[in-house]
């Protein structure tokens, strides 16, 4: 199976680890993928995740968040995609739902949350909606 789009399989697996109720999850390992991961860290959508190292690519383990047994991922969205990318002026970077969610952007200072992105006035490419 060829993958053209990493971020959009690993938000997959993570949903339907999810919706399975898993404790914890095993995705292929990138650097765009680690800098998510630290981000959904960061703002208390994850517990915590570790890389596990094999002879090949290494996978990193995800361990999801509970909170009086639903889980703090409520969605997560792909906005940007191969065939269709989305970017954003620093002016327009968007608020999802008015706030109580949080937009992931690759800016070039590296990915931003949509507040950090307003706050030091870049824009970039819209990669992700999390609520």
């Amino acid at each position: 199976m060829s993958r053209t789009d990493l971020i959009a399989d690993n938000f997959t697996i993570i949903r339907n680890a999810i919706m399975a109720k898993k404790e914890n999850v095993d995705v292929p390992a990138s650097k765009t993928t680690k800098d998510i991961l630290e981000i959904l860290k960061k703002q208390g959508y994850i517990d915590n995740f570790k890389l596990i190292e094999d002879k090949k690519q290494g996978a990193l383990r995800i361990y999801l968040k509970y909170i009086s047994g639903k889980s703090a991922i409520a969605n997560i969205k792909r906005i940007s995609r191969p065939g269709l990318r989305i970017y954003v002026k620093k002016d327009k970077v968007p608020l999802v739902l008015r706030g109580k969610g949080m937009a992931i952007i690759s800016t070039p200072r590296g990915i931003l949350t949509d507040k950090e992105a307003r706050s030091q006035n870049l824009g970039g490419e819209v990669m992700a909606y999390i609520w």
